[in-house]
């Protein structure tokens, strides 16, 4: 069976949950005999990890026809892609797109992040789909969260192939329930359109349901998973065990991950004890804010802000800490607790979280429960019995959560989803 799959982002190059989601999704994927998976995505940067799957770049699909020789191209793209696939793309292109501005190769650009004019990028990468729709070999579409509705749209539409839409999060769990309606819209459209629905979490499908007005039958939960560390992850020395107990918040500073609840619950704890630190890891539009709010509870001396952080550096973060903290006021899933448990750091976590509906050794907790929060921390950095079960327990847990059953579970809804005779 052959996937052709939209996504947005994908390691090393992320911004977020959904490159890792997607990595860990497909490679748990690849491992189906027969299979081919297929991958667009707006910028890829050349050093992806591709033994298991076949990149495409909407950055490198001509949309107008540019008179070039194998060479030139051999130049600009060999990076990227084999310079007669370049070729062949070229000689599906379907439409007069010339009132488009693109490259000298016919290619528009892609900014392969989340810039200002998102919604023309949404666009243009719809535009694309449709050229590698009418080259690709593929049985089935998936397309992965709201950015890729459009091109998967457009991609069953000339191919007649059914569209599987993959809900990663909801415009509700990241505004609050102050929905943008051109947001709305598009996740709307794409759900209507697919033939089949998957949510990371039972919380999100119910929103997909009663929010978006979908049919329970055609919506699927497969929850996330987490990689196996690797040989330079494990290397990493373990930091822990200094005089001061570190907790960690590692996420978006945005609404939607409930940093202000942490800062309080902070303030709280330090009321009781001195000997902690506390580090909030990543950037967004509450930085600022946070900053200042931990003047005001009179906390910044020990209250750490690092800045965005990726890769090899979360896990050091995740070895120099005693405790993790993921308050989300809506988490659709949520994976950064799953990989601090594998270096076994105890997690508490939101009961507003996805992943809460998989893991039975993490502390949940109400987002807006500040008292609990404290309290949960200071046992954990208090009580040395508690911390280590907890250690012990959630590390066994989360090496059986896999994604290669996550794999298994989206083959078999391919399988549903496909004509009998297929």
């Amino acid at each position: 069976m052959k996937a052709l799959m939209f996504g947005w982002e994908f390691p090393p190059h992320i911004l977020g949950g959904l490159g890792t989601a997607s990595f860990g999704l497909i490679k748990g994927m690849s491992g189906q005999p027969d299979s081919q998976i297929t991958f667009v995505m707006p910028k890829p940067w050349g050093d992806e990890d591709q033994s298991f799957l076949k990149i495409i770049g909407a950055n490198n699909t001509p949309i107008v026809w540019k008179d070039v020789d194998y060479e030139y191209v051999s130049g600009r793209l060999s990076r990227y892609m084999d310079p007669s696939e370049y070729f062949s793309l070229r000689d599906h292109i379907y439409a007069d797109f010339s009132y488009r501005h693109v490259n000298d190769l016919g290619c528009l650009e892609f900014s392969g992040r989340y810039p200002e004019n998102l919604m023309e990028e949404i666009n243009n990468y719809s535009i694309v789909a449709g050229v590698i729709a009418r080259t690709e070999q593929y049985d089935i579409i998936h397309a992965h969260d709201w950015l890729t509705y459009p091109a998967g749209i457009h991609a069953k539409s000339v191919s007649g192939k059914p569209l599987v839409i993959h809900v990663h999060a909801t415009d509700y769990d990241r505004s609050r329930g102050n929905v943008n309606p051109e947001v709305y819209n598009i996740e709307k459209n794409g759900m209507d359109y697919a033939n089949h629905i998957i949510t990371v979490s039972n919380l999100t499908r119910s929103t997909v349901i009663e929010k978006y007005h979908q049919d329970p039958s055609k919506v699927t939960t497969v929850h996330n998973a987490v990689e196996p560390l690797n040989r330079d992850i494990l290397s990493i020395p373990d930091r822990r065990g200094v005089k001061d107990r570190i907790v960690t918040f590692l996420g978006r500073i945005t609404m939607q991950k409930g940093p202000e609840y942490y800062v309080e619950a902070a303030a709280k704890v330090l009321s009781r004890s001195k000997n902690v630190r506390f580090i909030m890891a990543g950037s967004g539009d509450m930085m600022n804010q946070m900053i200042r709010l931990a003047a005001e509870r009179n906390i910044s001396d020990r209250f750490h802000f690092t800045g965005f952080m990726k890769g090899k550096q979360v896990y050091e973060i995740f070895k120099s800490s005693d405790v993790y903290v993921m308050p989300s006021v809506s988490e659709p899933f949520g994976i950064s607790p799953l990989e601090a448990m594998q270096c076994g750091v105890p997690s508490i976590i939101s009961k507003q979280s996805g992943c809460a509906e998989i893991l039975n050794y993490a502390i949940k907790v109400d987002f807006w429960d500040i008292d609990a929060l404290a309290d949960s921390i200071y046992g954990l950095i208090t009580y040395p019995a508690l911390h280590e079960f907890l250690k012990k327990e959630g590390l066994r847990e989360v090496n059986n959560i896999k994604w290669e059953y996550a794999g298994q579970k989206v083959w078999a809804i391919y399988d549903s989803v496909l004509p009998p005779l297929h």
